[in-house]
């Protein structure tokens, strides 16, 4: 089921702003300046996006950065620099998908997340997107198949990537820890993902997060370094939106999962999180209103200090007789033994 393409439209069409948006639009429009006369050019920073074989989700962000960093490369564009870098608002970037080319507009943080109609093999393929006369940058997209009918949507922190602190000051770290050396990986989750994928093949893997956009590439990096199997990774943006101070990362979730649900009708999830956030009832509502859509939810527990730090956790009771299934356990062994009784392995 394809959606309607989506562009998302520039800050000058949209009507009432938030206060904290205006103010932030302006410092953004001031930062932009100055980063022009110092001689600063668009970067693209692409991330893997997803698809079916007529249309793709396309994800990067525009950011102003140094000529010999943008001729580098996206890459080069790492740690604290990812978060101060200027966003460029509002820039057109060009998509081409073999020879066809589509034009869509970044938002008001440089983000670019938009559909486009296009042809191509399921599995992994490659674009192209450039910006305001930048070089071209290939991003990766996975592409289902029509005949796929199983997928694993994950979160990431405690539930990939150990992250042993309080919930107020996760978004910080993520942020600001500069390498993905220093984070640690739950144990067992890789193994978890690639078992299962390898008896899947073709399926969709996707890594939901409210984390920020600046920190995609060190988390794509930590994954790969950590040996989890290769996905797209969905997270947010830091900032006010045109209606509230601050985001929510709860709708952020909400949103993608019912939009996965509908891009996918044909697909059973399984849904990965942990028992500390907000994931079970965020996957206990998906679930209830869309049964088709999940084969079975899978719970990393965490410890008793993990617990305290993420203000307590859930009672794994709760859904022991729900259906679809949910299974518990401390780490990716447990739960991998546990989906296994549910004929998941």
């Amino acid at each position: 089921m394809a959606p309607t393409p989506e562009v998302t439209l520039p800050n000058a069409i949209a009507t009432r702003l938030h206060r904290a948006a205006r103010i932030d639009d302006a410092f953004l429009a001031w930062r932009h300046g100055r980063g022009v006369k110092r001689g600063l050019v668009p970067t693209v920073i692409p991330f893997a996006g997803y698809g079916s074989t007529t249309w793709v989700r396309v994800l990067c962000r525009v950011v102003l950065t140094k000529p010999e960093v943008a001729e580098e490369g996206a890459r080069s564009v790492r740690g604290w620099r990812s978060f101060t870098s200027i966003p460029v608002v509002s820039s057109e970037v060009v998509v081409r998908v073999g020879d066809t080319e589509h034009t869509v507009i970044a938002d008001r943080g440089g983000l670019v997340d938009a559909v486009v109609q296009a042809e191509l093999p399921p599995g992994w393929q490659r674009i192209a997107l450039s910006a305001d006369g930048s070089e071209p940058v290939e991003a990766p997209v996975f592409i289902v198949a029509p005949d796929v009918r199983f997928g694993i949507l994950s979160d990431i922190d405690d539930t990939v990537m150990v992250t042993a602190l309080p919930r107020p000051f996760v978004a910080a770290w993520n942020t600001f820890v500069l390498d993905e050396h220093a984070r640690t990986p739950v144990a067992g989750m890789a193994v978890l993902y690639e078992r299962i994928m390898r008896d899947h093949a073709g399926a969709p893997m996707i890594y939901l997060s409210t984390g920020a956009w600046n920190v995609a590439p060190t988390l794509t990096r930590f994954l790969s370094r950590n040996l989890y199997p290769d996905g797209s990774i969905l997270l947010t943006d830091w900032g006010p939106t045109p209606e509230r101070i601050f985001r929510s990362g709860r709708d952020h979730k909400r949103t993608n999962l019912l939009r996965l649900a509908e891009e996918f009708p044909d697909i059973s999830w399984l849904l990965v999180g942990d028992d500390g956030q907000h994931d079970e009832d965020l996957y206990g509502d998906f679930a209830a209103n869309h049964p088709e859509n999940v084969r079975a939810v899978a719970i990393r527990q965490l410890s008793a200090s993990e617990a305290v730090l993420a203000g307590g956790r859930s009672k794994a009771e709760e859904h022991g007789g729900d259906s679809p299934p949910w299974v518990y356990a401390p780490d990716g062994a447990g739960l991998l033994e546990r989906l296994a009784r549910q004929g998941i392995e």
